[in-house]
């Protein structure tokens, strides 16, 4: 006669600031940056084209939008670690902290490391430092909003 002992389980629902939605970061991140990378190469294609491939020492729009979203999609598990242990679930709050996450990553990314990293490995795409391009703030900003919103409805991936 077989018996069943009750299990351990580890908590990762969305409340959980370490395991909590983590995967719904990395949708609405994904989600995201597709919504950015629309933005680039509607309006500056070269930004998918050149600078983002060459960071990696790659080249051509497929490499672009593969390295692209798949930054978005890890700055989306940071996002999501800032909105728990911020305790943020309502879409309004949610939007709006991505707002200012994504001019932050604008600010810190954009605007000084991807410069600096550019320049480091001799891309033919190196923007001066500090890279303060309004386009550029634009997406961002657009970024973190998609993923702000975004983010409540996916939290429970």
């Amino acid at each position: 006669m077989a018996t069943q002992a009750p299990t351990a389980t580890t908590a990762t629902d969305e409340t959980d600031p370490v395991n909590g939605g983590w995967r719904g970061g990395v949708a609405a991140g994904a989600l995201a940056g597709i919504a950015m990378g629309a933005v680039f190469s509607l309006f500056a294609p070269a930004a998918l084209e050149v600078a983002i491939p060459s960071l990696y020492g790659l080249s051509g729009g497929i490499a672009g939008w593969i390295v692209h979203v798949s930054h978005a999609a890890v700055l989306g598990v940071a996002f999501v670690a800032i909105a728990n242990a911020l305790e943020i679930t309502d879409p309004n709050r949610s939007t709006l902290l991505g707002v200012g996450y994504g001019i932050a990553l604008w600010v810190v990314l954009a605007a000084v490391v991807m410069p600096a990293w550019l320049a480091a490995v001799g891309s033919p795409a190196t923007p001066p430092l500090p890279n303060v391009d309004t386009l550029s703030l634009a997406a961002h900003v657009l970024y973190g909003a998609v993923l702000g919103a975004a983010l409540p409805s996916l939290r429970a991936l």
